[in-house]
């Protein structure tokens, strides 16, 4: 299917899931790794200008390479190689998640180098975009409805977040009422709580995008 028909499709509206795919081929997950450890390299470089001037051409080169395949959104295997962490979408805080026996969801989750924000702590705003991946998952994984999208996120910031630290994380929905679904979760450092969260999550109709 050409870019141009995956639009025709999908226009009008409607909340559209992933598809699933293997486009990418078998070296999809290494270009996200590779393109993650770029970023992190790129917040942590202190390199001679010859070095940051070569790496600068190299970029520019890979991004020509990609540049003439350039997908919509239902067409790149991005946020659709569901093999993948997170999809493959590269946006995304690194996790790892699972439903555990007493119907909540937890796991881990990885603020890399590129999320630093200062003193050894992620940026709060990465801290944010955690909370919305991790609950927007509880939400749609636990009561199993077809699409959502976040009405509210609230933040309580405890301690700071350390990045290259694998920390745990824990949700759970506290209640539902018609379309809407009241989440929160937690963000951990041992025994020592990072961040809370709470939000609304409100199911879709039909034909809402």
């Amino acid at each position: 299917m050409s870019a141009h028909e995956s639009v025709d499709v999908h226009a009008g509206g409607g909340f559209n899931p992933p598809e699933p795919t293997r486009g990418g081929g078998p070296d999809y997950g290494r270009l996200v790794e590779a393109v993650r450890s770029l970023q992190d390299h790129a917040r942590a470089a202190d390199a001679p200008d010859e070095v940051i001037t070569e790496a600068a051409d190299l970029l520019e080169k890979a991004s020509q390479l990609l540049a003439p395949y350039d997908a919509d959104e239902w067409s790149s295997p991005s946020g659709r190689r569901m093999d993948l962490p997170n999809r493959g979408n590269i946006l995304q805080v690194p996790t790892e998640l699972h439903v555990t026996d007493d119907g909540r969801v937890a796991g881990t989750a990885l603020f890399r180098r590129y999320y630093l924000g200062r003193n050894g702590a992620a940026h709060g705003g990465a801290v944010a975009l955690l909370f919305d991946s991790l609950l927007g998952f509880t939400a749609f994984k636990l009561s199993r409805s077809r699409a959502q999208r976040t009405a509210f996120l609230h933040v309580d910031y405890r301690n700071i977040a350390p990045v290259e630290k694998q920390l745990r994380v824990d949700a759970g929905i506290d209640s539902m009422e018609g379309r809407k679904i009241f989440v929160s979760g937690r963000i951990l450092d041992g025994d020592d709580v990072v961040a809370e969260a709470h939000a609304l999550f409100v199911t879709l109709k039909a034909g809402q995008p």
